[in-house]
């Protein structure tokens, strides 16, 4: 096929393929995954059990992206979201570091 201009099909394996190599890891599975889902806390033990002032400084969380899967990026926002205090997040800063991909 591809001729007078139309679209080579792909078989659902090429576009897995194609992904994987786009995105580094499985984004047609990405995309299956909520949003808002749950995490196990992997911090080390002693981190566990600090304890942190009362007050503390609110900050800019500043997440990087450059031809990121959007599944993945707004995944990652939501955790920020959800699992940072809300009197600390001061703003979420997305970059996009010059991606190419519409």
């Amino acid at each position: 096929n591809g001729e007078q201009g139309k679209p080579f099909p792909l078989t659902e394996t090429d576009r897995v393929d194609q992904a994987y190599r786009e995105n580094g890891f499985n984004i047609y599975i990405s995309d299956q995954i909520s949003l808002n889902r749950s995490l196990p806390d992997i911090r080390h033990a002693n981190c566990k059990q600090k304890l942190y002032a009362e007050k503390l400084p609110n900050t800019s969380i500043i997440i990087p992206f450059h031809n990121e899967g959007w599944s993945s990026l707004l995944r990652t926002v939501h955790s920020v979201l959800n699992r940072s205090p809300p009197q600390l997040i001061a703003e979420v800063i997305l970059v996009d570091d010059f991606s190419d991909k519409g």
